[in-house]
């Protein structure tokens, strides 16, 4: 359903409360105002992005991607703030299935912008993660140094320093198979 149409919703339902209230009707009044309240809820907050936000936190990748499957066009359904956390939530769960095909909804998903730090920094690990899998070591530490720094909460600190840690081990593999060091004819 469109955004603007759950305004409309929202706005006759809240007229309908109040007209409920000036002819004394104070029980169907409240009922209707809850309603329109809830209604006018469900235009900052989309029922399917927070659907599959619970899905993905209980780790039922198939309920969180039919959920977002239901949202057919996004920039009309969803404001302007959730449009980069719908690509985030798309970059998750394909992430799972393949990680290199899931770059490119983190990198929508920082265009489109978020208003919160911890996610920016959870889409520049998960594009440190592909950009290391990538054998790209410069691309990987310029992601991690700006998810550490997006990271203010220290959400995820633990994750920075396990990738941090991978990255040495990769450094060390690399000198271990060039420099063996062995007998060449």
């Amino acid at each position: 359903m469109p955004n603007i149409l759950r305004l409309i919703i929202a706005f006759a339902v809240l007229g309908a409360a109040v007209t409920l209230f000036v002819f004394g009707h104070w029980a169907w009044g409240i009922l209707a105002l809850l309603i329109s309240i809830l209604v006018f809820v469900t235009f900052f907050f989309n029922e399917k992005m927070l659907l599959a936000q619970f899905y993905l936190r209980k780790e039922n990748m198939d309920g969180a991607e039919k959920w977002l499957n239901n949202i057919k066009n996004y920039e009309k359904e969803l404001i302007k703030q959730q449009h980069g956390y719908y690509h985030l939530l798309l970059g998750l769960i394909e992430s799972r299935r393949a990680p290199m095909q899931s770059e490119k909804f983190f990198k929508k998903a920082l265009s489109l912008g978020m208003t919160m730090d911890h996610n920016v920094a959870l889409a520049k690990l998960s594009l440190a993660g592909i950009a290391m899998a990538k054998r790209n070591k410069r691309e990987a530490q310029m992601y991690l140094q700006e998810a550490k720094k997006a990271d203010k909460n220290k959400l995820l600190a633990e994750q920075i320093k396990m990738m941090q840690g991978q990255m040495v081990q990769m450094d060390k593999t690399v000198v271990q198979s060039r420099g063996g060091g062995g007998f060449r004819r």
